[in-house]
């Protein structure tokens, strides 16, 4: 199975563009480069399963494949308008969906906007929560990465509880610039555990 390495995911985000207003999109025709359609017609049957997907699902195609020009050079210093699309992550899930499986670039892509739209889908849902509920899932995920931490050292030889407490503070230090636990509560006007 192959996975999505970091040069891989750059490739993706690479041909990312955001709006003043933080919205994201691509090109269509960025997208079939890195897709590896040489030729625009066959990319644009790919485009058109994609929107008829879009569409069947009940969404607004237009909403995810906004219709653009631009120009092209096409030689001698001369240019013609070109269609493309500026389109949606949405909009690329589908479009990777409906590709050539027989490309390996087309697995990677279809990876790369699951775990993207998958993240977006949780930012999303953790933005709609009320401050302390956000606390609360903040500090959920805090306890299972001390679990896992705790774990690692546990693995790692660090077996006492006294043990522990130096390790820990150990990495304390390691954030914080050299400053110990004490340090930390000092500067920061925290009372200690007693």
């Amino acid at each position: 199975m192959s996975n999505l390495n970091a040069e891989e995911y750059k490739t993706f985000e690479s041909i990312k563009h955001v709006r003043e207003n933080g919205t994201e999109f691509w090109h269509a025709r960025e997208l079939a480069e890195v897709l590896e359609y040489v030729q625009w017609r066959n990319f644009q049957k790919v485009i058109a399963r994609a929107i008829l997907a879009c569409k069947n699902s009940g969404f607004e195609v237009n909403d995810h494949f906004a219709e653009v020009s631009k120009m092209v050079g096409i030689g001698s210093l001369t240019q013609r308008k070109v269609k493309d699309y500026e389109l949606t992550r949405y909009a690329c899930y589908l479009i990777v969906q409906n590709g050539d499986p027989r490309k390996e670039i087309i697995a990677l892509g279809q990876t790369y906007f699951a775990i993207q739209t998958c993240r977006q889908e949780v930012q999303d849902a953790f933005n709609q929560l009320d401050e302390n509920n956000k606390r609360l899932v903040v500090r959920g995920n805090i306890k299972q990465w001390n679990q896992l931490l705790a774990e690692a050292a546990h693995n790692a030889g660090v077996i006492t509880d006294e043990e522990f407490a130096i390790f820990q503070n150990a990495g304390y230090m390691g954030l914080y610039g050299g400053m110990t636990v004490s340090d930390i509560h000092a500067k920061k006007g925290l009372k200690e555990k007693g």
